[in-house]
């Protein structure tokens, strides 16, 4: 006998209960099926750790005919074959030999848009096959050269600093639990933390909010390196890494090796900092922000590291503080240049709205598309620029209660306008003329009928 399949032990084994049993009784069989289905089991080949009451029924009569060779897998008949048209298997292997980074989703985009193949015609997995048959399938081995990966550092403090977000643990917030998110900033020469703070989300706003912060502390990086994330594509992050002079570079997408020394500082966070929290002395979300600062400026930024050559974080920081640049003058306007600016069209009583107020703004703007700029933080409106970012007024709260005493500003009309004369026919001109033309040809005057008569008068 040859060897047996290590699949067909393992469903030999789930049947145990039931192959060990010269007879079952009537309903017996439904039951210890139930109980097989309910059980964990250390399924090879999948992180699946069920099995249903169908599939280990199917394996049963399948023993039940052709014993353990029957629980064998069954290779297919057309593995490695495809049944799509030869053109269109030729256009497809062709194209992914032509840019072996091109996925599947991007092949049928490619033979849909140029007309090879209807859309929504092509499965996924036909193209999965048909690659996988020619060695081109990239889990299996691609046929591009494999990418060079080498390590690298910043010589100075503050030339680069990486961001990067990781999912945190559960606290209190505004009463109710809540998962919280860990957003970092790390500058890539001293490993040191420029800011790292626990956020309720991990939206484009809890970004800006630690980078905000980390300007304060750290000065100014010259590049920021994100991944590719919406919150990190955000309009409103790039408009604020421009106004202070921040190259914003994203990684390649799934290539997370750019951000090796942040995902090593996550690995350090969880062992030595979220390992010994106590929860039940966390009482909110503040809390767990104030001991994390705590810990990164007593104990992570003063400790030796590895890669530093027997110097600290901090130490390496302070080493280059006289090349990092500093905010200068910008800082007294700093809240100012994270400030959001919000497309928004004037309405008639020369109001915007943002988030669910109502704000005025010059009533000359009635109708017009302005850029309303907030405050993200404190969900205030504070100006009203127009397109070239030029400040057309200030816009404050709508009060209708003081506007019910306010004079309004009315159009002047100039003294010596000419009275307008129409030109051209009247309907209510042609009306009246016609109505008097025939009045006039009466002898005696037409007396106009009454619409409605009393009883009287019918009498």
């Amino acid at each position: 006998m040859n060897d047996l399949h290590p699949v067909a032990l393992f469903r030999l084994s789930v049947l145990g209960p039931l192959v060990s049993r010269e007879h079952l009784q009537h309903g017996e069989l439904k039951r210890l099926l139930r109980e097989l289905a309910g059980r964990d089991y250390d399924i090879p080949g999948t992180d699946r750790y069920r099995i249903g009451e169908k599939t280990i029924e199917a394996w049963y009569y399948a023993w039940r005919r052709g014993g353990i060779e029957a629980l064998t897998p069954k290779s297919r008949s057309d593995r490695g074959q495809s049944k799509l048209p030869a053109a269109i298997q030729a256009a497809i292997l062709n194209a992914k030999r032509d840019n072996p980074r091109r996925s599947i989703d991007q092949l049928i985009l490619l033979m849909e848009y140029s007309g090879q193949v209807a859309r929504g015609t092509l499965p996924r997995s036909s193209v999965h096959r048909l690659l996988q048959g020619h060695g081109l399938s990239r889990p299996l081995g691609a046929a591009s050269e494999p990418e060079e990966h080498r390590s690298y550092e910043a010589r100075y403090a503050g030339d680069i600093w990486y961001g990067d977000v990781m999912h945190g643990p559960r606290v209190l917030v505004k009463g109710q639990m809540r998962k919280v998110y860990l957003v970092s900033l790390m500058d890539d020469a001293s490993r040191l933390l420029t800011h790292s703070a626990f956020c309720t989300g991990e939206k484009a706003l809890d970004i800006e909010g630690v980078l905000k912060q980390a300007v304060l502390k750290r000065g100014l990086p010259v590049k920021l390196v994100v991944d590719n994330g919406p919150a990190y594509r955000a309009k409103t992050l790039q408009g604020i890494c421009a106004r202070l002079g921040i190259h914003l570079i994203y990684c390649r997408p799934y290539a997370p090796e750019g951000k090796g020394k942040l995902e090593r500082w996550h690995r350090t966070l969880r062992n030595q900092f979220l390992s010994e929290l106590d929860p039940i002395r966390i009482q909110d979300l503040s809390d767990l922000n104030a001991r994390l600062w705590a810990w990164l400026e007593a104990i992570y930024h003063r400790r030796t590291h590895s890669s530093l050559h027997g110097q600290t974080p901090l130490q390496r920081y302070q080493q280059d503080l006289p090349r990092i640049r500093t905010l200068g003058s910008r800082a007294a306007r700093l809240d100012e240049l994270f400030y959001h600016r919000l497309a928004r069209k004037v309405r008639k009583d020369g109001t915007v709205g943002y988030q669910g107020q109502r704000f005025e703004v010059p009533y000359e703007l009635a109708g017009q598309s302005v850029q309303l700029v907030v405050d993200p933080h404190t969900e205030q409106a504070i100006s009203v620029e127009d397109a070239k970012g030029e400040t057309l007024g200030q816009a404050t709260p709508l009060d209708v209660r003081a506007n019910t005493h306010r004079r309004r500003h009315q159009p002047g009309v100039p003294a010596n306008r000419p009275r307008v004369q129409t030109q051209g026919p009247n309907l209510v001109e042609i009306a009246y003329q016609r109505y008097h033309a025939i009045d006039d040809n009466r002898a005696t005057p037409v007396k106009p009928t009454p619409i409605m008569q009393t009883k009287n008068e019918e009498r």
